[in-house]
């Protein structure tokens, strides 16, 4: 009887009765040991022609056991010991609460909100709730609209750039204008978009089709804006001139006009676009009618100035932005 390694030959063949019942892992690794076995015992033999490291070789050699050859199985890598969780059911239900209200805004925004009610709560902690929610089959996600986006080319036989050295400092001093198309079972209408490029404040109004007459109206409504407009960027559509322009010129607001193909320069309202359809339309039950609309657009818009942190404010809203800074001012000039 030849002995190798103190292993026998009939140990050997009674290891392989279970053959079958490896994995293609397993059964590799096997290899490697038959093939050291009967090549002198060579390691670094062995590693070369299998193209492995002595390491690897080595950590499977002090684990194979002749008798038993699923220890060449790979082992669980589940942990004995899982964390459990550290928050409470209240802590579960206002998280629960708040993303059902707010079924758009991530973990980080929901922070925040419970944070004001006095419930402190990591970013970390709120999205492993959110994953328990939802693996659990606790959070209902409502439905999407999912209203189509769509890309409009537009030619202007002439562009205004946004002066190099007119850069905005304070509320008013810019705010960027664009248009949204609304689309459901072939009906469209449209949003007309405006947000301040420092303090975030959001404007929104919907309208029929998207003609220079009805673009009026968003001057109509940033003009209830705690600040002054002192210029308006917009894109190089149709919507913008003539009356849009003549209006904007009685109103002594500077209107600057993209170059053609730059959404990019427009980034904020392009941004807040999309914003607007994920956590209003896409969510709303309204009518798809200009009037059930603006209903959902009035609460959204509220609601994106008055209750939804901002990162580029320090998580503050624009209204509480605004407000910071009027204290400032006052603080300053008393």
């Amino acid at each position: 009887m030849r002995i190798v390694s103190g292993v026998t030959g009939p140990m050997l063949k009674l290891g392989r009765q279970h053959l079958r019942e490896l994995s293609p892992e397993a059964k590799q690794r096997l290899k490697w040991i038959d093939w050291h076995l009967s090549h002198g015992q060579n390691v670094s033999l062995t590693a070369r022609h299998f193209g492995i490291s002595r390491q690897t070789f080595y950590r499977w050699w002090k684990r194979y056991t002749p008798g038993d050859l699923s220890t060449l199985e790979d082992l669980p890598s589940r942990p004995k010991r899982r964390q459990r969780p550290t928050w409470t059911t209240a802590q579960v239900l206002a998280v629960k609460r708040l993303r059902e209200q707010f079924p758009r805004w991530g973990k980080l925004k929901l922070a925040v909100l419970l944070y004001r009610e006095g419930i402190a709560l990591s970013v970390s902690m709120v999205g492993r709730i959110l994953r328990y929610l939802k693996r659990s089959s606790q959070l209902k996600e409502p439905p999407l609209n999912r209203t189509p986006t769509q890309r409009r080319r537009w030619l202007r036989s002439y562009a205004v750039r946004k002066p190099a050295e007119y850069v905005p400092l304070g509320p008013g001093d810019l705010v960027q204008v664009d248009t949204l198309d609304l689309r459901l079972n072939g009906d469209v209408l449209k949003q007309f978009t405006a947000i301040d490029v420092v303090s975030r404040c959001a404007v929104v109004t919907i309208a029929s089709s998207a003609t220079a007459s009805l673009a009026v109206r968003i001057l109509d409504a940033l003009a209830h804006l705690p600040f002054t407009v002192r210029a308006i960027q917009v894109d190089g559509g149709s919507e913008f001139m003539a009356a849009f322009e003549e209006a904007c010129r009685l109103r002594g607001i500077r209107l600057f006009v993209l170059p053609p193909h730059s959404p990019k320069l427009n980034g904020r309202v392009e941004r807040l676009n999309r914003t607007c359809r994920e956590e209003c339309y896409d969510l709303t039950l309204e009518d798809f009618t200009v009037a059930g609309l603006s209903k959902a657009a009035r609460r959204w818009e509220h609601t994106y100035n008055h209750t939804r942190p901002h990162q580029a404010l320090g998580m503050l809203t624009p209204a509480q932005y605004l407000a910071k800074l009027n204290q400032e001012v006052v603080s300053r000039t008393s």
